[in-house]
């Protein structure tokens, strides 16, 4: 098993296959066998293409930083030639695609093995993997009963579980975090446009998601965000560009930083007590650490934004539905409840709301940036408001989207911190920094001003330094 090798990260696998320790062939029998020892019991991995793989081993793998080690891309928004797609529906299952997009083209440039995908919800607008196309919903490797976060659940769940020890995931609205937070994972949001979104998607829920990778280290994450960097040719958002790239970033510490420490939800409601008190123990550490740290939050308006985002996120959905139904009827055997709700709720909408809802997107980014720049370098808060969910809480069987999203049991009540930073483009990050008492993982989210991803993994990587947490692994995941 990978575990076997003595590894714990991406960074130091390809170190093994360079000094000839180990071959990609063998990395992949590795976690081949471990799709097949412990996907059954979470169902995260799907749609397995080893002689594509074989193949990639066969021709000569790029000689890039990450050569040899198994790799799973999320099986939602990113189009690979060799990798069909359910793209988390029945409606969409087995779509195929004529040519690769930027971002796999990037990954496979980092030398990586790509053998499969992992699940995610339909439409990728849950907190939680359930879709109906995998057969059952993909569970959180420390426990079981309960989820392993969402969208890139699957992916948070195949890392967790050592099948493989780095995956591609996305974020719309906390899609890479939520995971890392379940999973007890690093997840690493870059700033808006920072990677390529084309060229068969403009842009993903207007500029609001992003790829992303779900990791053990915080190396790997650079390293690969490095392999990854800058939009495609025509792209519509353009990202501040980098002034070493995060791999140098995050050789040495950040100068010292204000923090605010938030430990409600950005609009004041409480948070469950374990978890605000491993948002208080991260505070004690970075003041540990010499940065300045007192209470804050900002003041914008965070329920617009939800209204917006909700109202975005419909209408990306409905045409989605729309385009691939062709003239089908909209039936339960083909969509999902969250997802013909979130059509039926686009359906009501004046036709100006859509670029009304992007204008207050684009509002609320302003009030984030000027939070930033009169106030502190850094927020700190916890990424969910409570410990992961039990399987069935996010179920999309329901119709009521609205309340889905935006009700009082819904998914920003569970993850208030999130979307926000999808919604300002900035940049932000999940660390798995504590555990509950029940043994699942909490995770810790910091934020940084727009562009400023450099400084902000620099944080990330002295914070990991401080408090390692390579060791803490769920128990399927031990060799």
């Amino acid at each position: 098993m990978i575990g076997d090798l003595g590894a714990t990260d991406a960074t130091e696998l390809a170190g093994l296959v360079a000094k000839g320790d180990v071959t990609p062939g063998e990395l992949l029998d590795a976690a081949l066998a471990a799709v097949e020892a412990r996907n059954p019991a979470i169902n995260a991995v799907v749609l397995l293409n080893e002689p594509a793989a074989r193949r990639a081993i066969a021709e000569g793998l790029p000689h890039g930083p990450f050569r040899g080690v198994p790799f799973l891309i999320k099986d939602l928004g990113i189009e690979a030639r060799d990798f069909p797609s359910h793209n988390g529906s029945r409606l969409l299952a087995n779509t195929t695609y004529p040519g690769d997009s930027a971002i796999f083209t990037r990954i496979k440039a980092s030398g990586v093995v790509t053998f499969g995908r992992t699940t995610s919800p339909e439409g990728g607008i849950g907190a939680a993997t359930e879709s109906a196309v995998y057969g059952g919903p993909t569970r959180n490797p420390w426990n079981l009963d309960h989820t392993s976060g969402g969208s890139s659940g699957g992916a948070g769940a195949a890392v967790a579980a050592g099948i493989v020890a780095f995956a591609h995931g996305s974020d719309g609205g906390g899609s890479v975090r939520i995971p890392a937070a379940s999973c007890g994972l690093f997840g690493f949001k870059p700033t808006r446009a920072r990677l390529p979104d084309g060229p068969y998607a403009g842009e993903g829920w207007a500029g609001m998601a992003i790829d992303g990778f779900l990791t053990r280290s915080v190396r790997d994450t650079a390293t690969m965000l490095d392999a990854c960097e800058g939009a495609d040719l025509g792209a519509p958002y353009w990202a501040p560009p980098l002034a070493k790239g995060h791999a140098q970033a995050i050789s040495r510490p950040p100068r010292r930083l204000r923090v605010a420490l938030c430990d409600t939800s950005l609009t004041g409601d409480p948070i469950d007590p374990q978890v605000r008190d491993a948002v208080h123990a991260a505070a004690r550490l970075l003041e540990s650490l010499g940065h300045h740290v007192e209470p804050g939050r900002p003041s914008a308006d965070v329920p617009m934004m939800m209204r917006a985002w909700t109202d975005i996120v419909a209408v990306g959905t409905a045409l989605g539905i729309r385009s691939a139904l062709k003239g089908r009827p909209l039936t339960g055997d083909l969509v999902e409840g969250v997802g013909r709700g979130a059509l039926a709720h686009a359906e009501t909408l004046h036709p100006t709301r859509y670029l009304q809802a992007v204008g207050e997107i684009h509002a609320f980014g302003r009030q984030m940036a000027g939070y930033f720049d009169t106030g502190p370098d850094i927020l700190l808060s916890a990424t969910l408001a409570e410990p992961p969910a039990r399987i069935g809480r996010f179920s999309h069987a329901t119709e009521d989207y609205v309340a889905y999203r935006t009700g009082p049991e819904g998914i920003f009540a569970y993850s208030p911190f999130c979307a926000v930073f999808n919604a300002s483009g900035q940049p932000a990050a999940s660390l798995p920094l504590a555990m509950s008492a029940q043994g699942l993982p909490i995770g810790i989210h910091l934020a940084a001003p727009f562009g400023a991803d450099e400084e902000l993994i620099a944080l990330c990587a002295e914070i990991e330094r401080a408090a390692p947490w390579a060791s803490r692994r769920a128990p399927m995941a031990d060799p």
